[in-house]
């Protein structure tokens, strides 16, 4: 492979070279930690990006294999005393693997071409999709397969991968928002409000309860009913052009100057919507307007509190809710002391601290898909943790981590209810408007 076309070799080097291989990420790394393997974990997968910037390694099978191993969930860099960026590292050490063409097979380019390029490059194919699976699940035919039998005569993996259809909303977020909200009361400020991908199709009604709640507080905001991806998914998966193209998409719809904040509810997007300068660093059209971009930017639970907001007015339901931290959220944002601050303001809401809270569920993107068995192990973790704090609700604020989360339970019977902690806020704001 040339150098013109290496990503790990057009590195700026001083962030291949930074790790000090002190050690201190492996006890917070979820594959480290099962295996107790070395290059499963950050500092070994590090080594191995700087011999091939190095040139003393060529990519090879064994190298994207590791790469795509690893959960990307980033609680290495809230251990690392040197500050390394391991987003940017892993992040150009998948497009590497991918230009290398390494694990190219015609099965495998298929699915690619129909997920990563074809569904989420025009999210207008990926909502033609939900509404076939929302069909799927309404006429009856998804019970009536599961009943009969017939899915036990296809391969194993497909069982499993039909097993975690997720539930697609009855409406999109364009048929439950409109294009402009405008604030309850006084408008203080113009936000626009993201509605995501898979979020639009699973979890429109967090995205619905988040609009609605930002109103509550005085904002104006607006969603335009036809959005994009954020990128996230390509960038994630080595395709790093593609995630550039979106980028710029993105913020001709939303010009930053626009807006007081551009507002995102979900974590693993969130971390990615806050990187455009990054991404575009290269291109002088867009890289101004991305470093505003990024400014502009913000987590649904880091804005409200930055505004600060108007308490629901109890009394309420009593509540016992404990909280998992999606890794891009408390990793990749630090926000972390946010989403418990909105939760306390709800009334007689209890919050139980969850062990843990800040280990990877194992969703991680599209992870639990590709690498099933690392996330089963480390759903069943997390989910033994969840019992352990005597909980009816868990609280997370990330789409992947939500829907991971509700299929475990599921899965194990456990009558456990799982939701956003917008969600729960505006469930407060709506019991407090009934009361009157």
């Amino acid at each position: 492979m040339s150098s013109a076309v290496s990503h790990l070799k057009g590195l700026d080097y001083s962030v291949v070279q930074q790790c000090m291989h002190c050690g201190l990420c492996l006890p917070t790394c979820p594959t480290y930690d099962a295996t107790k393997m070395e290059r499963h974990s950050p500092r070994g997968r590090i080594s191995l990006m700087r011999a091939i910037a190095d040139g003393r390694l060529e990519v090879t099978h064994a190298f994207a294999d590791e790469m795509y191993f690893c959960l990307g969930c980033l609680a290495c860099m809230s251990a690392c005393p040197a500050g390394v960026n391991y987003a940017e590292l892993f992040e150009h050490a998948r497009a590497e693997a991918e230009c290398s063409g390494v694990l190219k097979s015609p099965r495998r380019n298929l699915i690619r071409a129909v997920a990563i390029r074809w569904l989420f490059m025009d999210l207008s194919h990926l909502r033609l999709a939900g509404r076939v699976i929302r069909l799927y699940q309404q006429l009856g035919l998804q019970t009536l397969l599961r009943r009969s039998g017939v899915l036990k005569l296809l391969p194993k993996r497909l069982q499993e991968l039909e097993s975690i259809t997720p539930d697609i909303q009855p409406r999109f977020s364009a048929q439950l928002i409109a294009p402009v909200t405008p604030a309850s009361g006084r408008k203080k400020y113009r936000v626009a409000m993201l509605t995501g991908c898979a979020q639009d199709l699973i979890f429109s009604d967090v995205n619905r309860d988040t609009v609605e709640v930002l109103a509550r507080n005085g904002c104006e905001v607006v969603t335009p009913p036809r959005q994009l991806c954020c990128g996230s998914l390509h960038a994630h998966n080595g395709e790093w052009g593609m995630a550039q193209e979106l980028a710029r998409q993105q913020i001709e719809q939303f010009p930053p100057d626009q807006f007081d904040a551009i507002i995102s509810n979900a974590g693993g997007c969130g971390s990615h919507l806050k990187h455009y300068h990054k991404l575009l660093a290269d291109d002088p059209a867009y890289r101004e307007r991305a470093v505003l971009w990024d400014k502009k930017v913000k987590d649904i639970h880091e804005w409200l509190m930055e505004i600060g907001i108007q308490p629901p007015a109890g009394p309420a339901p009593a509540q016992v809710v404990t909280y998992h931290e999606s890794c891009h959220l408390a990793h990749g944002q630090k926000i972390t002391a946010q989403p418990r601050q909105l939760l306390s303001l709800i009334p007689n809401l209890k919050l139980v601290e969850l062990p843990e809270s800040t280990w990877c569920c194992g969703s991680a993107g599209i992870y639990n898909i590709v690498q099933p068995d690392m996330a089963n192990q480390l759903l069943d973790r997390k989910l033994k943790h969840i019992q352990s704090t005597g909980a009816s609700i868990v609280a997370n604020g990330n789409s992947g981590c939500l829907l991971q989360l509700i299929n475990g339970a599921k899965q194990k019977g456990l009558n456990l209810r799982v939701a956003h902690p917008v969600t729960l806020l505006a469930e407060a704001y709506r019991n407090a408007r009934g009361r009157r």
